[in-house]
């Protein structure tokens, strides 16, 4: 039974029979990936009279029925692509059948007796995404898949790594159109770029999408392919020694080695791959903090090192199984580890208080130093099955089930040392935490086409999340003496989330228009369990809602390369465990970190309107006007712990409304030369209250994406990419701006089968601040803090990629959706 705050769903699945004549297909662009809203036509080839149009669903499939004896012909379009015409079909009864089969259309356009040599477009705009190519990005290759997506015009990646899309770090992951539910920073440093064919970006996603992610969506869609045969990949990749190694204890190692190897015939396909990465990251860390309580002013500046060793290694496979073209099985296995050190030695070395404050009345004066070295782990393993049938009538149904399991941990060792002198010890600290992750989600959906100019989707998912976890924190003062347990931080925090979704979405075309509606139920129930290792503490917290999550986009072509669109979708942002769980963390010497079990989730409000044009020459430009409502906002915000400690908490303090506009051009002035460049400009204001205080901050932010790419000859080029964020604030301060630029040679060989990337990263040679970035919180009266992050510059790095071509890759390997948010 359910609660009675849970609303039982009921889904009734049903079909239509085919015994009626039809002419079906599966439309198909030029590496054999399906087109969604394909225009395909049918016309009687006597008199050239239109009998039908339709649109094609997402596999690309498209049928007509009930047609009368005779003989017809297709013309089968999408923007940007040429036309092609199917002729001589043949209708000859009531029952017959005519499979068109895979019909594959070309970009660009084509004229007869001459042969036209294009480059791939970088974007392709469709009605609800935009789509990047990912081989355009060679400064990613050797890399991860941030290092691909940081190319795109929507999304920024700051110098904590944090991913941001529009401005939001609240944004869904897709691996090849699964949910994950999980940290995409962490998910995307595991995939090699080297496997990922294209990125779509979904920022106004339809009903049949999770509404997770106030951002929207990004779908990562790794390298396939549909011939028979083999296909198996190597790429090594290793870095020169840091040129900068600012006084770090221990020299930096940049190496790793991914391979896939895929084996494919008419009825199986096989894939499997492996991946092991070093990659070390040097710097500095600058800070000064202080703190007034009872009119006394502590001070306490900083320096010294901040760096990370990370350390991950996986193993996939995929076995694929289609007896026949209407059904498809595929089971999937995923498990690694993962393993990230951060290392932050920092002398403190003029503590003093003064009274009053900003006055020259010293009470004290003290140095010491911190030893913090943070390490997080996550062991996972997890499995899928996935089934998918065919009718006769093009009506689909499929089936998804996914089962993961992670053991998340690591400790946080916390050392207060004397300094010149570290063999004096005031304070040792070390919290730990081991807290399993099971996620479960099973999802079916059916499609069909009501109407031969329209397609209607439905579908149900469940997804269910148990992620238990114990929190021990110890404490002692004398090297000699052991650790002694510290109640009040130390904590059983338990989450059980339950989520049950139906939805409907219809979507066609009619002449020049492209269109998509739809809605999306939501029942949630949310319970967190707290205890203390005290025994005082035993509370319950429990939330629930049932939400509609409607969605519409409309797309009109002005003509065959220019065209207008408008979406609107409400989003949903959820919280993580860490950010609900109240018991104080020490992160490290200068600040706790602590959550809010009432925290509640976000809803967004998601508005765009866009315009998209293609050029002569290749080129193209477009600009995409949004706005987003955010209600509920969550911020990380501060207070006073003690005299020389900050609590950081994670609060929801008001609303946010962002208004914004992104613009993106492809310009190529000669054959050898092409630029892309996008730039996203948007306002950003926060209304609200946090501990009874207001919260109110705006700023406009900006951010530039360049890309340019000069090809010497046929096998050689080189390019130069520039990333910028500007200035952005948030509820209690402001954020600097971060910028890196850096420059990538590439040269093949032996006919494209091997291929050398030479990469120059974070260039700053001394004389620019690159991969810098300064943090900034303050409350008057109370409390300034100030941090400059300095990361390492100028990274050089060697990639080497072989590539056996006997086939193509179709490797389409499942990925963590629960564990990975909470790494």
């Amino acid at each position: 039974m359910f609660s009675r705050k849970t609303i039982l769903i009921g889904f009734l699945f049903f079909q239509f029979s085919s015994l009626i004549s039809q002419v079906k297909g599966i439309v198909v662009d030029e590496d054999n990936t399906p087109l969604e809203y394909a225009t395909v036509a049918i016309y009687n080839q006597t008199n050239n009279a239109l009998i039908a149009g339709i649109v094609t669903d997402s596999l690309g499939a498209f049928s007509f029925t009930n047609l009368a004896k005779g003989n017809y012909f297709l013309k089968v379009s999408f923007i940007g692509y040429n036309e092609k015409t199917i002729n001589n079909i043949t209708i000859n009864n009531s029952k017959n059948i005519v499979n068109t089969g895979t019909i594959s259309l070309t970009l660009g356009t084509s004229l007869n007796e001459v042969i036209i040599k294009s480059e791939r477009a970088t974007v392709v705009n469709k009605i609800d995404r935009q789509v990047f190519d990912a081989e355009k990005f060679k400064n990613a290759q050797g890399g991860s898949g941030i290092d691909v997506i940081r190319n795109l015009p929507s999304v920024t990646v700051d110098g904590q790594g944090e991913i941001s899309v529009r401005g939001s770090s609240g944004f869904v992951l897709l691996l090849n159109g699964k949910p994950i539910q999980g940290n995409a920073a962490s998910l995307l440093g595991q995939i090699p770029a080297n496997s990922i064919e294209r990125v779509e970006v979904i920022t106004a996603p339809s009903a049949k999408y999770d509404p997770e992610g106030k951002a929207g969506i990004l779908n990562i869609i790794t390298k396939k392919g549909a011939l028979d045969g083999s296909f198996a990949q190597i790429n090594i990749k290793g870095g020169f020694p840091s040129i900068e190694t600012y006084d770090n204890a221990n020299a930096h190692q940049r190496y790793g080695i991914d391979a896939t190897y895929n084996l494919q015939n008419k009825a199986w396909n096989y894939s499997f791959g492996v991946n092991y990465q070093r990659n070390d990251i040097g710097g500095r860390r600058e800070g000064d903090v202080f703190t007034i309580i009872n009119n006394k002013q502590t001070r306490f500046p900083s320096t010294g090192e901040r760096s990370t060793n990370e350390i991950n290694y996986s193993g996939r496979f995929t076995v694929d199984f289609t007896p026949n073209e209407n059904n498809e099985f595929s089971v999937g296995f995923f498990a690694g580890k993962r393993d990230k050190d951060r290392l932050a030695d920092i002398v403190y070395f003029d503590n003093h208080a003064v009274n009053p404050p900003n006055s020259n009345n010293r009470l004290y004066t003290f140095q010491y130093f911190n030893h913090n070295l943070l390490n997080r782990k996550s062991d996972f393993a997890l499995g899928s099955f996935d089934y998918k049938h065919t009718f006769e009538n093009k009506a689909t149904i499929s089936t998804s089930l996914l089962y993961e399991y992670t053991l998340l941990g690591g400790p946080t060792i916390n050392q207060n040392l004397g300094f010149p002198d570290e063999t004096i010890l005031y304070q040792d600290e070390f919290n730990t935490n081991n807290n399993p992750l099971h996620g479960t989600r099973f999802q079916v959906d059916y499609s069909f086409a009501p109407f031969e100019n329209g397609l209607l989707e439905t579908g149900y998912q469940f997804r269910s999340l148990d992620h238990t976890g114990d929190f021990v924190y110890e404490r002692r003062t004398n090297f000699n003496d052991p650790f002694q347990l510290v109640p009040e931080f130390s904590s059983e925090v338990n989450l059980k989330r339950i989520i049950h979704s139906v939805y409907g979405q219809f979507t066609g075309k009619s002449a020049k228009w492209d269109y998509a509606f739809g809605t999306r139920l939501e029942i949630m129930d949310r319970t967190l369990d707290l205890k203390d290792k005290a025994n005082t503490l035993d509370e319950r917290y429990e939330y629930d809602f049932a939400k509609l999550f409607p969605s519409a986009s409309i797309q009109y072509a002005l003509n065959e390369k220019t065209n207008i669109k408008a979406a609107y979708s409400k989003r949903v942002e959820r919280t993580t465990t860490f950010k609900m769980n109240p018991f104080p963390e020490r992160e490290h010497s200068e600040t706790l970190e602590q959550g809010d079990p009432n925290l509640l989730p976000e809803f967004i409000d998601l508005v765009e309107v866009g315009f998209n044009k293609k050029l002569k020459g290749g080129n193209s430009i477009n600009a995409t006007a949004y706005y987003r409502h955010i209600k509920n906002l969550v911020n990380r915000v501060n207070t006073v712990y003690n005299d020389s400690i900050l609590n950081r908490i994670y609060s929801n303090v008001g609303n946010a409304n962002v208004v914004g506009l992104e613009l993106s051009t492809q310009l190529k002035p000669t054959d050898n030369w092409s630029n892309f460049i996008g730039v996203n400009v948007y306002n950003y204001a926060i209304s609200g209250e946090f501990d009874n205080r207001p919260v109110n901050s705006e700023t406009t932010v900006y951010g530039i994406n360049l890309n340019n790419t000069y090809s010497f000859w046929k096998n050689a080029s080189l390019q130069f990419t520039f990333n910028y964020l500007s200035e952005r604030v948030t509820a209690q301060g402001e954020d600097s701006r971060f910028y890196s630029p850096n420059v990538t040679f590439q040269k093949s060989f032996f006919e494209g089968s091997l291929v050398a990337t030479l990469q120059w990263q974070n260039i700053d040679m001394g004389l620019l601040n690159s991969n810098e970035q300064r943090i900034t919180t303050f409350r008057p009266g109370e409390f300034y803090t100030t941090t400059n992050y300095i990361y390492e510059v100028d990274v050089v790095m060697l990639n080497l990629t072989y590539t056996f071509k006997k086939g193509k890759n179709k490797s389409k390997f499942i990925d963590s959706e629960f564990g990975k948010q909470e790494f």
